[in-house]
This record gives C-alpha cells, structure tokens and sequence, in this order.
C-alpha cells in the first residue's frame, strides 16, 4: 500500500444514512459539488474530501499515481470506520472511483462516473501540463481550463461560476495539482474496469473536450451492466453547468430508480 495523506474532509447529513462520498476534478476541491451537496445530504451521509495537494489537503512531493490518490481515500475511509460507500466522481475522481471499484470492490456500493477517462493519453500532454505549472503555478493554465470545463454559453450567461470555479484553480498549490496532473499522464485503468460490480452510471458532456464521450463510451462498454447519459451542450464541469440535471441523475442512481 502506498504511503498515504490525511485528507481534508467535511461530513453532512443524517449520521445513519448510507454514505456517499464526492470526489473532485483536477484543479478544484470539495466546493465544486456546492450544487449538489444540500439535496444529496438530506437523504445520505455526504463525504466530501480534497485531493492530496488541493484544497485544505497536505501538499506531498509529486508526481502522485491513482493507486496514490485511491490510497488517500481508503485511509480516510478506513478512519472514519465507513465499510462501503457508493461514490460519485467528476475526472479525476471518477478515476479515483473506477480505482476503488476495482481495488477495493466490496468496499463499493454504486458509482457515478461523470466526465471522465480510464486512459487519457499522451502522458506528454500531462508532463507538459506539470512542468508549466510547477514554472507559474496554476494561474498558467486558468483561461486553458476555462475553455475546456464550461461551454462558451455557460460562460457568457454565467461568468459568477466561472471566475469562482477559476478562483479555486488559481488557489490550488502548484505541485499538488502537478503531481496530480502526473497521475493521469500515467493511468490505464482499461485492464481492470471489468472487475467492477456495483451498479455504475456514467455521465458525458456532449461538448467535453477533455473527456469526449468516446471516453465516457469506452467505459460504459468495459464495466458489466453499466449506464451511460450523455448531457447535450455541456463541456467538462457538467455538475456546474447542468446542476439540477447532474443532481437529478445522481440521484436517481443512487436510489436504483435507473436500474
């Protein structure tokens, strides 16, 4: 087992609900689910926690691998004295979800996948991303990531999102969001999706350049029994963009009324 992080967390909702745990993007913390948070906890136990290097969590040396990041929660889980929770999961913490269902199998109730990836390539791509922001923090890349989280309509008809969202990524320490990068550069969870059990909804973005639903298809296909929604005219952040729709989905998963 990897060394682990002590990872910032918050609880919410009724002590004896099942618990749901939601897990964040690259370049964001707990606060990108605001949306969905007051709805989910009034019927579950709410985990919300930061990536290793984001948020209120420690910054360790990168770069950082999912059996890292999967690690964290583990351990989180594991001191809280959770047994089984289902998850939900936007990019990387959808990755950080597909890692648990297929590590940790009986710890995992349903996942939620939303707009994300087993094997996002060219690790380049990632290596490049890493060294930029490790040269100028993360305010290099905000206006990048603005035009890959959120449709330009989004944008236009809501820019308050927008620059809190951009905000939160410019506050994100530079190695952790490096060595977090590093770690999707190096994924390739496609050999073991198919050792995933619990129920699975995966949700696209049909505008989502950093995770087309190609991605979204592909994993859909590999886990047994898997569902998959594609959103039209949403980009990457689709719990921000289409909050009540994303909130609705999730739900309804939860609740096995999809099934």
């Amino acid at each position: 087992m990897p060394d682990t992080v002590a990872v910032h967390h918050v609880i919410d909702g009724p002590e004896d609900a099942p618990v749901v745990v939601l897990a964040n993007s690259l370049g964001t913390t707990l606060r990108m689910w605001d949306p969905q948070a007051p709805e989910l906890a009034r019927r579950f136990r709410l985990l919300r926690y930061d990536h290793r290097g984001h948020g209120g969590s420690p910054v360790v040396p990168g770069p950082y691998t999912v059996d890292d990041l999967g690690a964290d929660l583990l351990a989180l889980l594991d001191g809280l004295g959770i047994e089984r929770v289902s998850l939900c999961g936007l990019s990387l913490g959808g990755m950080v979800g597909m890692w648990l269902g297929a590590s940790a199998p009986e710890r995992v109730d349903r996942l939620v996948l939303c707009c994300t990836s087993a094997h996002l390539p060219p690790a380049s791509l990632w290596a490049d991303r890493a060294a930029t922001v490790r040269a100028g923090g993360t305010a290099a890349v905000a206006e990048i990531a603005a035009g890959r989280w959120f449709t330009p309509a989004f944008r236009a008809r809501r820019p308050d999102v927008v620059e809190r969202t951009l905000d939160e990524l410019r506050g994100i320490d530079a190695e952790g969001y490096a060595g977090c990068a590093e770690a999707i550069g190096a994924l390739d969870l496609r050999p073991v999706l198919g050792a995933v059990r619990a129920p699975t909804l995966v949700i696209a973005g049909a505008d989502d350049p950093a995770t087309p639903p190609v991605h979204a298809e592909a994993i859909s296909d590999a886990i047994p029994g898997a569902k998959l929604v594609v959103l039209p005219g949403t980009s990457h952040l689709a719990n921000l963009e289409r909050d009540a729709e994303v909130t609705r989905l999730i739900l309804d998963h939860l609740d096995g009324a999809d099934a």
